[in-house]
This record gives C-alpha cells, structure tokens and sequence, in this order.
C-alpha cells in the first residue's frame, strides 16, 4: 500500500510531504533533487523539526544513497549558506583533507611544500576533538600565529604567498553542523552518504578548484576496515567530481600514528624537522604522495609520481622550509621558528616509558595513544574546552621495531608545576601513571620479524 501510494503521487506530479518523502526513503526508493533540497531548506528554516530528521538519517542509515542522491544532498548543503569564491586568486587553487587521526600533521608539511611549487593552496582547517588532533590548534602553539584570519584577509594571503591556513570565517554549510548534531545522538554518523556529504559540502563551499582526500583507515581512525575506507573514498571522489572538481583519494594506514609526535606544539616541530628533511619517513612519504596528487591534478605535473618527485626536490633544496617560514610570517607568528625550534613553547617534564616486554613491535594502537596525549590535555572531548600546547607524546618504537625490557617505547611530555588546561581532580603523578599504563598497553610484540604493513595503502581518482 505504501508503495503504491508512492508511484500514485509521483504519476500525478504532487508535492510530497515530509512524512510521505520519509516512507519513501525507507522503501528504498531514490529521493529527487527537488526532494532533497526541500527537506534541507526546510531543516535550516526550522519548519522541518529534528524528529522528523532523525527519522529520514536513519531511513537513509539502512537503505542508504546512490551516488546521484548523495550528490544533491552535498549540493543542498553546501546552498544552505555561505560559500567562498576564489576566482580572483590567480591559478589553480589546491585543498587537502584528512578524516582525522593520531599524529596526522600533514596540512602543516604540504600546504607549504605544494605553495613552494607555485601552486595556490587555500586551506580552511578545524579545531581538535577527541583523540584525533586540530591544524588549527597546532598552529596556534607557534608565538603570535593567527588562525582565525577575515575571508578578505584569507584570500590576501594566498594571493600574496600563495598559501594560507585558517578556520571557518563565514557561515557555511549551517545544514552539516546541524545534522551532524543530529546525527551524533541518533547513532546515525556512521552513514557513508552522510559521512561522505558532510565532508564534500564544506570542501566544495570553499572554493577551491583540486580536493585531494586523505582518507585514514585503521585503528587510530573513524574507519576500521579496509573496504569501508574504499567505498567512503570512492563515494567521495564522484561526489567531488561531480560538483565539478577535480578530486582524488589516497587511503592510508593509521593503526599507528603517523610519525612520532602526538601533541600541537610537538607536531609543529616534527614538521619543521620534515620540510628540514630530517623527519620521520613515513611522514614525508605521505606528505610528498599527497602533494603529488595535488599538483597532478592542478596540472603542475602529469601524474602524481612526476609531481612527488618536484616537490621532493623542494624539500631537498629548503623552499618549502622557507615557505612555511613565509606562512607563519604572513600570519603574525614568530618566523624565526623555523631556524630555532627552541623558540617554541615546551613542556617542563618528560618522562620515559620503558618496555617490560622483548620482541618485535606487532601492534601500536593509534587511538589509544591519542588518548593518552588528549589525557594529558593536548585533545579536548568537548568543543568549549582548553588544550594545552606543549603537552603530549612522543613514540621511540614504532612497528616493526625489535625492543628489549628498559627500552624506551614514548616519552610523555608533560608541565606539572603549571595550571592545568582543565580542572580534572586527578593530581600530576596519577595522570602521569595512568598515561604510561595506557602507553604500555598499546603496544604488543611477537618474536619473529615480520614485514611492516604499507603506509599508502591505495589511490582513487
């Protein structure tokens, strides 16, 4: 009968109404642009209430989106409010995005090394929650750095750098904060068309012309397996294309972090070392392949291995240190950073943790050493609360690595004698216990070698 009533309203051209464009949703019947765009506008406006929105995210929660839908939904929410516009900035202009992990400090690294090849990046970043750390913060650890630049400042800055970093200055996509809310309390997030439109809105409502997606999968990350980060990434890419970008998804191992510093003013360092030339490897690897990808699709090289190779030459040669140097300056921070690493604030205390263990490192779970870090105050688990800059951990062995009992696995860093960033009730020495027994057990050894996992584990374009 539903059914029916359906196919019978569709023949005839009538207007559907809310609770009738629900039932068709969860009969598995594709919704139209006209539909989506109605139920959008109607949500932002507030004459579609929540309970009839968490009713259609769930509808869509079990039967899903095809790509058509997903891609009007993304559109719906990128016209539910202010978009930026980057014509008047010469070039191509480049973006990059993460879902999120544990000593992800890529943005840092590429926004830089790409700008250094000529090619404009204009970068609108996010603040941490949870274990999974924000650019924002980070960059806010340097002295004097300005995060939070005006939309006329912003677009001055990559038009006279060609690079600049800040935070939503406008209101965009006021539909993604609201379902998203929505979505968190109604075990409804971990829909791929809603992940995937949530993320593609605020890109495409930036303006810039090439989005490449760092989509992490593993422990450490939002994504568990394998197959789902495919089809997140898969579903991402059309959905970029077809709002008529050029977009491309690298899907990259995150069951352990991403090289060895898990806290903002740390990763600001490891940073530096990078574009220095002396960070971790696999840090730079990521770096150079997401960056490749980047100036590939802007036409600044014919594939992605050709545009690695430019920007490793980049690295070598210490334009894309002297660029990060012109980010930070053109941003009000202390550029003398990148010379003097000692300039940058740092913690009072660091305190090794020892292995107890022998064998070859086979598992160092990313999330739980984002926990750590967030513990000790360098996360937040809720948007109003304060971080502290120079706190955090330091991984010494990563997978793979052969540890004998007293070696040192992490260091925890950490400023007792300061207030803390939030008023835990938990004295100094029982966090910092707490943060080693979890550092100790994310870690777990075997006693043969073994071959380490690869860091890039696929590409969709």
């Amino acid at each position: 009968m539903a059914d029916q009533t359906i196919n019978v309203l569709e023949r005839a051209g009538t207007v559907m109404t809310v609770s009738e464009l629900i039932l068709k949703k969860r009969n598995g019947y594709p919704l139209t642009c006209s539909d989506i765009e109605h139920l959008i506008a109607g949500y932002v406006k507030g004459t579609i209430p929540d309970y009839q929105m968490s009713a259609l995210a769930m509808a869509i929660y079990f039967r899903g989106m095809n790509e058509e839908e997903t891609a009007h939904l993304t559109r719906a929410m990128v016209n539910s409010g202010d978009t930026i516009s980057l014509m008047d900035i010469p070039g191509i202009k480049t973006d990059k995005h993460s879902t999120g992990g544990v000593g992800d400090t890529t943005t840092l690294i590429v926004v830089p090394l790409v700008a250094a090849a000529g090619v404009p990046v204009a970068k609108l970043s996010g603040r941490g929650l949870g274990h999974t750390g924000g650019t924002l913060d980070k960059l806010e650890s340097i002295p004097g750095f300005c995060a939070e630049l005006t939309l006329n400042e912003f677009k001055t800055a990559v038009k006279k750098i060609g690079a600049a970093v800040t935070g939503q200055t406008i209101e965009m996509v006021p539909a993604d904060k609201m379902l998203y809310a929505l979505r968190d309390v109604t075990a409804t997030v971990d829909s791929m068309p809603l992940i995937a439109s949530s993320i593609m809105s605020k890109k495409l409502a930036a303006g810039a012309d090439v989005i490449v997606l760092d989509v992490k999968v593993g422990d450490g990350a939002f994504i568990k397996d394998h197959s789902s980060a495919f089809e997140l990434a898969r579903i991402m890419v059309e959905t970029g294309k077809k709002g008529g970008r050029q977009t491309a998804a690298v899907i990259t191992n995150m069951d352990q972090p991403l090289g060895r510093a898990v806290g903002n003013a740390l990763e600001v360092e490891e940073a530096v070392l990078t574009l220095r030339g002396e960070g971790p490897p696999d840090l730079e690897e990521l770096c150079l392949t997401l960056g490749g990808w980047m100036l590939s699709l802007a036409g600044k090289a014919s594939e992605h291995e050709e545009g690695k190779a430019i920007l490793k030459k980049l690295l070598d040669n210490g334009s894309a240190l002297l660029k990060f140097r012109e980010l930070i300056q053109n941003q009000s921070g202390d550029p003398l950073v990148v010379e003097d690493l000692s300039l940058m604030p740092r913690a009072e205390k660091q305190v090794p943790v020892k292995s107890k263990a022998e064998g070859f490192v086979s598992s160092l779970k990313a999330e739980v050493i984002g926990q750590a870090a967030m513990k000790l105050g360098a996360g937040r688990e809720k948007k109003d609360l304060r971080i502290d800059p120079v706190v955090g951990v330091t991984v010494e062995k990563k997978i793979g690595t052969m540890v004998k009992p007293g070696d040192i696995l992490a260091h925890i860093h950490t400023s007792p004698e300061k207030e803390p960033a939030r008023n835990t009730g938990i004295e100094d020495h029982e966090r910092i216990n707490d943060v080693q027994n979890m550092i100790l057990s994310a870690y777990e050894f075997q006693n043969e070698p073994f071959e380490v996992p690869p860091l890039i584990i696929g590409c969709i374009k």
